[in-house]
């Protein structure tokens, strides 16, 4: 929390309370940017005030801020009140944003892996077709289309029928003596 306005140590120790964060403050740019270089933050509160002291405004806090999602709030007419309700809701988006890029990765990685599940399963089925093969060789194809269908039948499953398969494998067998 980058602020020179007084009462910022309660401020602080409210959102520290309310969210179970660690809550530094600094009281100027200077000690912001210091802070900000000693140690990576999840997220930068500055105050309004000292964005607007200086032409280059948040840019050089905000180019050490690294991931930490960056919030300018005016300390002079908000309170802490105004203020948890700013974090929470920059902590939900950022949430959200996560969520969404892990997904978008999952589905680029699982339609990568399908591709290549295909192209290894038309090849080795291309191979077997092949007259002159001898029969060491046959039986590696087949292991190898027979391991490809079987990873691209885990990739056709829903998350939920993955998660239920998952679930099963783990799940102790129950062995009775006869």
């Amino acid at each position: 929390m980058i602020t020179a306005i007084a009462g910022a140590e309660n401020c602080a120790a409210v959102v520290s309370k309310q969210f179970g964060l660690t809550v530094e403050t600094a009281a100027s740019r200077k000690e912001g940017v210091a802070a900000l270089r000693r140690r990576e933050f999840a997220l930068v509160v500055l105050d309004e005030s000292l964005v607007d002291s200086r032409d280059d405004g948040a840019d050089s806090l905000l180019k050490y801020a690294g991931l930490a999602i960056p919030l300018e709030i005016n300390f002079a007419i908000s309170g802490c009140g105004r203020l948890v309700r700013e974090i929470r809701a920059a902590l939900l988006r950022r949430e959200r944003e996560h969520e969404l890029a892990l997904r978008a990765a999952a589905t680029t990685i699982q339609s990568d892996l399908r591709d290549t599940v295909a192209g290894l399963l038309l090849q080795s089925q291309l191979a077997l077709a092949e007259p002159a093969l001898s029969p060491q060789l046959a039986e590696k194809l087949r292991l190898v289309a027979e391991l490809a269908t079987n990873l691209r039948q885990r990739l056709d499953l829903t998350p939920q029928q993955a998660t239920q398969i998952r679930q099963h494998r783990t799940q102790p067998v129950a062995v009775h003596p006869a």
